[in-house]
Order: structure tokens, then C-alpha cells, then sequence
């Protein structure tokens, strides 16, 4: 589901390198970025994807429907440097103490992430980093403090983002030349896998400097989506925040497992 999807458009996303001027803006709104301006929101994407898994952090994530009720409230520690069944443990679930089935669910998690990680991705599911062209990113909007780029997306071989009905916009700090935010809008429904069709949906990743001897990492996820399955309308709303970080090693570093260069940012 996209809204699923937006609560992940942050762990794994794929960079390209820039190394050529931008495109112009579609429509002839914004305008071309400069080459510098292009290394600028590649360097700044890049740098924090590749630290994104190396943060350990307290989640709080909360699922509302579209009436705004609670279906979901969890919180959960996160720490990479553990064993990978020991990596997510759950500290409350929907505001009671987690049974053992709940443990049991995240050491599941834990483990698929580990085969996941050690055979790799599906090689026919490209995640949104894979799905972006940094090449042809224009500057949208820009301010005295920020600059914000859109960065079009890849037609051939993307069916989860297609590029007419998803818009992708990246802040970027002028003096401090980093990460600040993400979004990812829909611009139009769409039908996906012929029964599911996605009628509305936003995320907003916010990314903040925890510790100035790294890049910004996630702090937070917003986001909301609107479809219908057999023609019944399903849809919610996503909060997610992260505290309490502590940067570590990864543990499949002690192994040399190899995670793709910079999958770290994917709904």
C-alpha cells in the first residue's frame, strides 16, 4: 500500500552521482541548476543516506484512518549494532506493555531483514532512489536559507513511482550545503496492480543534524494516502518521530555484508 510504502521513503534509496548541468523545469516554472548547485543536493543526499544505518534511535509511529482514529501506536528501539533479531524491540504497543508475540514479531522482522540484506534486493523492485534522475533536477523554489529542488523521475522500468503522477522535492540548507527535507506528492490517481487504486497521497521526511560530527539523519515522517480496493475507499494517516539517537557500527559491518551504496531513502 503507498501508504506503507511513505512510512519505509526513507530506508532505502539509491543515489546516482551528478555530474551534469540541469534540465529546466517543466512548464517553464523554476529554473536550471547550476552545476554546483547540482554536486550540492547530490553530495547532500548521498552523505546521509550513507550514514542513515548507522544511527540506533527510540521510534514512535502512529497510524490514524481517515476518520482520525488510532489504529496503530507503537513504539520501538532500533539499534543496528545488535544481532539482526535483536535490532527492532518493541517498548509499547497501542499503550500497553509488548507481549511475547509482539517480541516475536520484530525478531521476525529482524531475521527477513537479514536475508534481505545478505542474498539482496530484488533486483526487478527499484526503490525511489533508483527511480530518481539527479541529472536533470531543477531548482524549484529558492529563499535566502534553502534551496529547493525537483527531481524528476526515470520513466523506463518504473512502475512503482511513474513519473507523471509523482513529484519529488528536496531541501537543501544554502550555508550548510545538507539534507533538510523530502517530499513526495501524488499528482494524480492512479491504478496499481488493477485492483488498487491510489487516489492521494503526500509524505514529508524532515532530517536533522543530531551530532555535528555527521551528516543530518531522519527525524521524522508525515504523511497521508487515499485509495480504493474492489471500490472500497481505505486511506490513514502516518506519524512517525525518532529520539534518543546514538551513532554506531552496523553489525553486518563485522561480517563485510555489503548493503547497496546508498539505499537508505525509500517509501
Amino acid at each position: 500500500m503507498f501508504l506503507f510504502r511513505l512510512g519505509i521513503i526513507l530506508f532505502l534509496i539509491g543515489l546516482p552521482r551528478v555530474h551534469a548541468a540541469g534540465g529546466a523545469a517543466a512548464g517553464g516554472s523554476g529554473r536550471q541548476a547550476s552545476a554546483d548547485e547540482l554536486e550540492m543536493v547530490g553530495t547532500a543526499l548521498e552523505r546521509t543516506a550513507q550514514d542513515l544505518r548507522r544511527w540506533a534511535f527510540t521510534e514512535s509511529r502512529v497510524i490514524r484512518d481517515e476518520k482520525g482514529k488510532v489504529k496503530t501506536d507503537v513504539v520501538v528501539r532500533y539499534d543496528p549494532s545488535k544481532p539482526y533479531p535483536e535490532q527492532w524491540v518493541p517498548l509499547s504497543v497501542n499503550g500497553r506493555p509488548p507481549t511475547e508475540s509482539d517480541r516475536n514479531k520484530y525478531r521476525r522482522q529482524g531475521e527477513k531483514a537479514q536475508k534481505r540484506d545478505e542474498s539482496g534486493e530484488n533486483p526487478n523492485r527499484k526503490s525511489l532512489g533508483e527511480s530518481i534522475d539527479l541529472r536533470t533536477a531543477f531548482v524549484a523554489v529558492e529563499t535566502a536559507e534553502a534551496l529547493v529542488f525537483e527531481v524528476p523521475l526515470k520513466k523506463d522500468g518504473n512502475e512503482r513511482f511513474p513519473p507523471e503522477k509523482f513529484q519529488v522535492l528536496v531541501r537543501i540548507g544554502r550555508e550548510s550545503r545538507q539534507l533538510e527535507n523530502i517530499a513526495v506528492k501524488l499528482r494524480s490517481s492512479f491504478r496499481s496492480k488493477l485492483i488498487v487504486k491510489v487516489k492521494s497521497g503526500e509524505g514529508t521526511l524532515e532530517f536533522a543534524t543530531v551530532n555535528p560530527k555527521y551528516p543530518p539523519t531522519l527525524i521524522s515522517i508525515n504523511g497521508d494516502a487515499s485509495a480504493s480496493i474492489f471500490f472500497v475507499s481505505v486511506g490513514g494517516v502516518l506519524e512517525l518521530k525518532r529520539t534518543d539517537f546514538k551513532h554506531v557500527k552496523p553489525f553486518d559491518e563485522r561480517f563485510d555484508v555489503q548493503i547497496g551504496t546508498l539505499k537508505a531513502i525509500d517509501f
